[in-house]
């Protein structure tokens, strides 16, 4: 690591615990951050290249945000406390779009992949990471709207050694507790993957899937698809999205 960058990162360490409203006109004025109005920043190391908080975001306490080139919150959106962020071209949380705690969102810088990869990680409108989670986006990662990685202790994999591929979850699912994604995988709108699960290729829309590997085991109901459709906060309004 370079001088400068170590500078930089000493400066960032220096702002994480001084109050919202004394920091905040700094990683405006000498970082450039784009910060929004009612934003509040917790005591977090925010050691980015660009940050782009919208109206009304939030940043707790004790995150680690290291090296990612862009990490954007739409506005409404959280970062709870104790996440760490580190590598990729970007993370984006959309609107209400919320990573609780606890969780790793990496990617791995100078990889070596032996194809080009897309290092961003999306949460759409809604979406929610809960807590103890970890999601490599050294590939694209993008959860859809509404979708909710529920419980603890789930992982999300894009890299197999050098091979690599993206994965995709479609609007309003459901991921149970300790479930694991293999690169290249894709849960279809509207589905289930049941606690414990291991989703390895594409897995089909409106079906609850679950088992090792993740198989179809019945189609969703109107009472899922209601649960599934539930705001998953109540602070959300109906028109947000």
């Amino acid at each position: 690591m370079s001088w400068r960058r170590l500078l930089r990162t000493g400066v960032h360490a220096a702002l994480a615990p001084l109050p919202s409203a004394v920091k905040i006109p700094i990683y405006r004025h000498a970082f450039g951050f784009r910060i929004g109005r009612g934003v509040r920043i917790g005591c977090s190391l925010l050691d980015v290249d660009h940050l782009d908080l919208g109206d009304r975001s939030r940043v707790g306490h004790g995150n680690l945000f290291l090296g990612t080139r862009r990490v954007s919150l739409d506005d409404d959106a959280e970062i709870g406390f104790l996440n760490i962020l580190r590598g990729g071209e970007e993370i984006l949380l959309e609107r209400f779009a919320t990573v609780l705690r606890f969780n790793v969102l990496n990617s791995i810088p100078d990889n070596d992949a032996e194809v080009a990869t897309d290092p961003r990680l999306r949460l759409g409108p809604g979406a929610i990471v809960v807590s103890g989670h970890r999601l490599d986006f050294t590939d694209r990662i993008s959860l859809g709207k509404n979708v909710i990685v529920a419980g603890r202790n789930s992982s999300f994999w894009t890299h197999n050694r050098q091979a690599t591929r993206p994965i995709e979850i479609g609007d309003y699912c459901y991921l149970g507790s300790e479930v694991r994604v293999a690169p290249g995988a894709s849960l279809g709108a509207w589905s289930i993957l049941a606690m414990g699960a291991v989703l390895a290729g594409s897995a089909e829309e409106r079906t609850v899937h679950g088992g090792v590997p993740a198989r179809p085991i019945r189609a969703i109901t109107d009472e899922d698809a209601r649960v599934l459709a539930k705001k998953t906060k109540r602070e959300i309004p109906e028109d947000a999205y």
